[in-house]
């Protein structure tokens, strides 16, 4: 990983000075709640390389996956993309998806960081876990947590602490995705009655698009101990900083099955684990998924709002359609080429 340099500092102070050369870029891979009906269905069929991975994917779930393809692709889904049998697997896909098409482009991706299925997603990235290995554990997963009961997650503008006295048993910090941004998780009643406390003690909160506790101990029950036990997990290749391990992930901890199979229930240090990817070194980032979440975290940034670092999605903030999606990509390769990568025209 390149370390943060005199360049970055001039990046900071004179934006407009000619510079040494393009920032490395890193992927950023969003979880549960950036997911939307046919989020990047406008790039199946039209670039290759995303199509071939998405296929790879689908391919690797068997029946189930025509049904997933199918729900994916459809205006008005059979089963809601919101629902975990849905979502999980459909984000793994397009993140992945998406970070091996920016690679199809020749770009040298020198980091990566997922949020919750995003982590997983990167793992295939990195070189961990392959795909259709991945693909079959996060159905397998998924599938686990459809059964667990109702529940759901709630974004809060305040930091951990300042909630301390709002938590419970069944309701704990899922996430942590800024100074500010936390993610409260727990099952559908409990996080009601702590949603209504909040509010009325004038916390600013919204709900996730999530209809399980993801991570906490509510869904403790979808956490299968063997899980990962027999694939094959290798040490990274590409850096993975991990929002389980907040940092990069050694080689000890990307092949301990234990590790992987806890994702669920684990919380999520996004923020964290940002703050050390930013501070190791001036990036170009690059959001390898639906919707723009991470994106407007990472924007937030005080390495990215002082210039030393830069953020881009490849795809709109909602479904747009078809065309939508390939103008957004077109403009995030513009942006990268701005930046000095040499991309190659798109063939689609």
């Amino acid at each position: 990983m390149p370390q943060g340099t005199t360049a970055g500092a001039e990046r900071g102070a004179t934006p407009g000075d000619a510079l040494p050369g393009p920032r490395p870029v890193a992927l950023l891979l969003p979880g549960q709640g950036s997911q939307h009906n046919r989020m990047a269905a406008g790039l199946y069929e039209w670039d290759p390389v995303f199509t071939e991975a998405m296929d790879t994917v689908f391919d690797a779930l068997g029946a189930v996956g025509s049904r997933i393809r199918d729900d994916w692709l459809a205006e008005e889904p059979e089963v809601c993309l919101d629902e975990v049998s849905r979502a999980q697997p459909l984000l793994f896909a397009v993140d992945h998806a998406l970070g091996r098409m920016v690679r199809s482009w020749g770009v040298e991706t020198v980091a990566l960081l997922g949020h919750s299925a995003g982590e997983l997603a990167a793992g295939v990235l990195a070189g961990i876990i392959a795909l259709p290995d991945a693909a079959r554990e996060m159905w397998d997963r998924a599938d686990r947590l459809s059964r667990m009961p109702p529940g759901g997650m709630l974004a809060v503008a305040s930091p951990p602490d300042g909630l301390a006295p709002f938590l419970r048993d069944d309701v704990v910090v899922g996430a942590v995705n800024g100074p500010r941004q936390t993610m409260l998780s727990g099952p559908s009643e409990p996080l009601s009655e702590v949603t209504a406390q909040l509010r009325a003690a004038g916390f600013t909160c919204q709900e996730v698009r999530a209809t399980t506790a993801f991570h906490s101990p509510a869904v403790s029950g979808a956490v299968h101990t063997g899980a990962f036990s027999a694939v094959r997990l290798r040490p990274p290749a590409t850096p993975l900083w991990s929002a389980y391990a907040v940092g990069p992930l050694g080689a000890a901890l990307a092949t301990d099955p234990a590790f992987w199979a806890r994702h669920p229930v684990d919380p999520v240090l996004f923020g964290p684990a940002l703050d050390g990817l930013l501070d190791s070194a001036d990036l170009f980032l690059v959001e390898s998924g639906p919707a723009q979440g991470l994106t407007t975290l990472a924007r937030r940034h005080h390495r990215v709002r002082r210039g030393f670092s830069s953020a881009t999605a490849l795809l709109p903030p909602v479904s747009l359609g078809d065309e939508a999606d390939r103008r957004s990509v077109g403009e995030a390769v513009r942006r990268m080429r701005a930046e000095g990568h040499l991309l190659p025209e798109l063939s689609g």
